[in-house]
């Protein structure tokens, strides 16, 4: 039992010394934009950073250098500011990042947030082939035609944030999908690219029909995530706190216990040694 409770002291030490080194280093923070990555040229874009509640201020990075700073106005309460951009521009389109500060640290970089202004130049068209309504299992192919200088560029199915897929094409692009399947049902734009964070205005929508079963979804557009945060949970290193409070206190509670056993089972052994020489030798003794 005592090899026992000193690997458990052991391991109780080991999780207390992790967790102080995960206090020396804080969480990446996480950025994303509202009302979406790809803002019209001229409106509001809003590009909130999320740290912990014990952040004391945030910083915004736009393109390696620092954009803007901010406290939070309660902080401990919220454990999110927001940057405003008030116009959508070119120049402010770009690459974003942002920290944190708790204390005197520093937290590591966001994932970048690559902001994109569209509405610029021209209007593009698209079309889909062989037709816009197919049976699940064919394969169709969207094109996209800008005259304007561009060799780049999106197709971007509506909905929840999907990914756009980038093709390359001297005034024109194409962008083969299939086999297709339910999954690929739906609204698309396209969109010439002036520079990665510069786009057109988008083409008429053109809405894809695939009739059948779902079927294989490989193919079917990823959903871009990045645009909305997951609220980090704080749980985990709650219950971490909870187990390691519990371990040292059954260790406290165990140490005198198992010394006043071991005086015990001494104790215990003299005790009956001494019975059993009283009654070897009243047995002894003459009647």
């Amino acid at each position: 039992m005592p090899s026992t409770l000193a690997a458990l002291l052991f391991l109780g030490l080991s999780l207390s010394q992790g967790t102080s080194t995960q206090k020396q280093s804080l969480s990446k923070p996480v950025i994303w934009a509202k009302p979406s990555f790809m803002i019209p040229e001229g409106k509001l874009a809003i590009i909130w950073c999320q740290g912990t509640h014990g952040a004391a201020e945030y910083q915004l990075h736009f393109e390696g250098g620092l954009s803007a700073f901010k406290r939070p106005k309660s902080p401990g309460m919220s454990n999110r500011v927001k940057f405003p951009i008030p116009s959508m521009t070119s120049q402010t389109a770009g690459q974003y990042r942002c920290f944190y500060r708790s204390g005197e640290l520093w937290s590591e970089p966001s994932d970048p947030l690559d902001l994109v202004v569209t509405g610029l130049y021209d209007t593009p068209t698209l079309s889909v082939q062989p037709r816009p309504e197919v049976i699940s299992g064919e394969k169709v192919t969207f094109r996209c035609r800008l005259e304007t200088a561009t060799s780049t560029f999106f197709l971007l199915k509506e909905g929840r944030s999907s990914r756009p897929e980038r093709r390359y094409g001297n005034i024109q692009a194409e962008f083969p999908m299939g086999p297709v399947s339910t999954a690929h049902r739906g609204t698309y734009r396209c969109f010439g690219s002036y520079n990665t964070h510069a786009w057109s205005f988008p083409s008429e929508p053109v809405k894809l029909l695939v009739n059948g079963d779902a079927g294989d979804t490989t193919f079917a557009p990823t959903e871009h995530t990045s645009s909305d945060p997951v609220l980090w949970d704080h749980n985990a290193q709650n219950l971490l706190r909870i187990g390691l409070v519990l371990l040292v206190l059954v260790a406290l509670v165990w140490l005198p216990v198992e010394d006043w056993l071991h005086r015990k089972k001494p104790q215990e052994r003299a005790s009956r040694a001494s019975s059993q020489e009283c009654r070897r030798f009243r047995a002894q003794s003459p009647g």
